[in-house]
């Protein structure tokens, strides 16, 4: 679970931002951990396309890895998390496939391509840790979620749970076949016994099999992309890192924002509210609530006022998760 302080740290790091299309809170609290590895971003545009919004939660690690405790210092994640979080949108935007529209395609390029960009980066490549990464790009009345890690996304469909991501981890099938076809192993749930996820941004000791692509490797930064179309019905989409969802089911997630929408709370209070919600009284739990936390929560305001979602919160909800959805675009690598 990694190291532990004696009491967790309280204080909240929150902010907020909206126009005509999105009302967003976003916060952040280091909890039990002894320091904050988690990043975020929120952009309300992107440089050369201001019709686009771009949201993202990092979850650093390396601290729980199993190192030398010399090593500890060494192995932070928050210095990838910052790293993705300033400049993940930028590779996304540059993707060739941008500009045509693949907004998928330049999603997973974008991932792929900062992963490299930092293996060439004299600051960055002998990084020993990495980062989760679940990203929220919306365009043109169309919602993007790109993932690797744990991070999850979960919308809000008239109060149903529509999960935009997949966590990945290392006993999943697919992602033991790729470990296993890439030369590591799985053990305790864990790649080569020492990492918890399977696929990441940074974590390059597990990046060196030259004879497999980027997206063969281990511990791959290939991301997973799920695309919906952005109807009335979608009522907001809450991105957070793994302290929330080890705590709290997807639905219980939702039901929790939504009731605070509808007693009129303005999003950055959700966000803090929900993490004093998963914060463990103790570490005693197994590590549950021991973790750092970051949400963002992102509410659609569909150019009308806040109020008319705030009305739309106090309606009973359709019960159950939201069925299969066609419009959407997965790898299973």
């Amino acid at each position: 679970m990694g190291q532990t302080l004696s009491e967790p740290v309280t204080t909240k790091e929150t902010s907020s931002c909206q126009n005509s299309a999105v009302k967003v809170g976003v916060s952040c609290m280091q909890g039990w951990r002894i320091n904050m590895e988690d990043a975020h971003c929120q952009l309300l545009s992107l440089p050369g396309d201001k019709d686009a919004m771009f949201f993202a939660v990092f979850d650093g690690h390396g601290e729980d890895q199993q190192t030398n405790p010399k090593d500890v210092k060494n192995t932070r994640g928050a210095k990838v998390a910052q790293y993705a979080s300033s400049n993940l949108h930028k590779k996304i935007i540059m993707q060739p496939a941008y500009a045509q529209n693949r907004i998928a395609e330049a999603l997973k390029g974008g991932f792929l391509q900062i992963d490299h960009d930092m293996t060439q980066d004299e600051t960055m490549k002998d990084e020993l840790a990495g980062t989760t990464a679940i990203s929220l790009l919306i365009k043109n009345k169309r919602l993007y979620c790109a993932n690797v890690g744990d991070s999850r996304a979960v919308a809000s469909v008239r109060g149903r749970a529509d999960v935009l991501s997949h966590d990945h981890k290392p006993g999943n099938e697919g992602e033991t076949r790729r470990i296993i076809a890439a030369g590591g192993w799985v053990e305790f749930n864990r790649v080569n016994g020492n990492l918890a996820l399977s696929r990441a941004l940074g974590d390059f000791v597990f990046k060196k099999n030259d004879k497999k692509g980027p997206d063969e490797q281990i511990v791959t930064a290939y991301p997973d992309v799920q695309e919906r179309a952005l109807t009335n019905d979608y009522e907001f989409v809450v991105l957070a890192c793994d302290g929330i969802w080890d705590v709290l089911t997807n639905q219980e997630v939702i039901d929790f924002i939504r009731a605070r929408i509808a007693q009129r709370m303005e999003p950055e209070i959700i966000c803090e509210e929900l993490m004093t919600r998963c914060l463990a009284p103790d570490c005693q739990m197994g590590g549950l609530g021991c973790d750092n936390m970051t949400v963002c929560l992102v509410c659609f305001l569909h150019d009308r006022p806040f109020e008319d979602l705030i009305r739309r919160c106090s309606q009973p909800s359709l019960g159950g998760p939201v069925p299969h959805l066609s419009n959407y675009n997965m790898d299973l690598k």
